[in-house]
């Protein structure tokens, strides 16, 4: 119990670092900046809603907890991602590696990158004498990056408790019209103890900041009557907290079931969450992974909770929640992920639309 109240405390320093310039900075800043970086990586974590923080313990915690990185069971740790949304438009993708240092500490570094790739630009398509020319059609891309460079050790003093920090460089890019820099620092905690899992993930707690540059030459050239140059300058990301928990239960056979939740708490204004407020914004997010013989594993999840307008009532507003299935297998060191996660649900005259999102990882450990 000691132990648990040792964790606590530090989770609330740790927030505390963040809450102090929060509150004054929260009316000046967008909401959803830098938002790329909380789609989720892994179809592990991607089939169970999103909910790893408490869980990680691969080269994935590089993202969901750094933490993590002290759990890892192999040496060296590798995994990639592939992902498409919205029948392939944007393209998601994430390679992660990750080894220990010694006995207390690990190191990991992440790539992220979310994307549109060949955007026409058909402004010129006609040409000086009124004809259609289609080799005067140019192509252009819009692009997010990060790196994320990862820290974790055992705290010594505390049985089953590790600490970690990620220091990530972010570069945003919108062909040659602008693109932005930015740099940013998350923290996180796990906390191991009679077989629960307690993870806490403070991502941006000291703020990240993008700088942006203009090209006013370019967008100059696209702006239509009574349209302002946009302007360039600081976006700054505020911090969000994620608490996690999970707990590994024998099933009868080899079977086993990880039941696991996530609470995570933004402080950029009130957002359309199950509990929102002009402070904090929480969305709970649920997930399983039943498993065989640490072989085969089925695994379900539910999130992002929002309430949306019925198109069969202008007043009438329903909840509407983010479902996601997906499957792995692991084997001598080998693991494939898949998950399938369902973007949007929208009632339109009585029937349903769906956007689903296919997730392939592929991870790998080895001494």
């Amino acid at each position: 119990m000691m132990h648990f109240s040792r964790f606590a405390t530090l989770g609330l320093l740790l927030s505390g670092l963040a809450l102090g310039q929060t509150v004054k900075a929260q009316s000046t800043t967008p909401k959803y900046s830098n938002e790329f970086l909380n789609l989720g990586v892994g179809g592990r974590a991607l089939g169970m809603g999103n909910v790893q923080v408490a869980l990680a313990s691969d080269a994935t915690a590089g993202y969901w907890n750094p933490a993590g990185l002290t759990q890892q069971k192999n040496k060296y740790d590798a995994v990639l991602m592939h992902s498409e949304l919205f029948s392939g438009i944007i393209k998601n993708d994430y390679a992660a590696f990750s080894m220990p240092l010694d006995e207390q500490s690990a190191i990991g570094a992440s790539l992220v990158r979310l994307g549109v790739d060949d955007i026409a630009d058909t402004r010129n398509l006609v040409n000086e004498y009124g004809q259609i020319d289609y080799g005067r059609i140019t192509y252009f891309s819009i692009a997010d990056y990060a790196m994320l460079l990862s820290y974790a050790r055992k705290i010594g003093s505390v049985e089953g408790l590790s600490v970690g920090a990620n220091a990530k460089i972010i570069y945003r890019n919108v062909g040659d019209y602008a693109n932005a820099w930015g740099f940013g620092i998350d923290a996180g905690m796990q906390y191991n103890h009679a077989g629960w899992q307690l993870g806490l993930m403070a991502r941006d707690i000291t703020t990240t900041y993008n700088a942006w540059s203009i090209n006013a030459d370019k967008f100059r050239q696209t702006l239509v009557p009574g349209e302002t140059m946009p302007k360039g300058g600081p976006e700054v990301t505020l911090p969000r907290f994620i608490l996690g928990a999970a707990r590994l239960i024998k099933l009868p056979g080899e079977f086993t079931a990880l039941p696991a939740l996530d609470l995570e708490m933004t402080t950029d204004g009130q957002r359309n969450t199950l509990i929102s407020s002009s402070t904090v914004s929480i969305d709970p997010r649920a997930g399983i992974e039943i498993g065989y013989s640490n072989l085969v594993y089925l695994r379900g999840g539910v999130g992002n909770f929002q309430k949306i307008k019925s198109f069969k009532s202008t007043t009438q507003e329903d909840w509407h929640a983010q479902p996601s299935l997906g499957v792995g297998v692991a084997l001598s060191g080998l693991r494939l992920d898949l998950a399938l996660s369902r973007l949007a649900v929208e009632n339109t005259g009585g029937s349903a639309s769906q956007t689903n999102s296919v997730i392939v990882s592929l991870g790998y450990g080895f001494k």
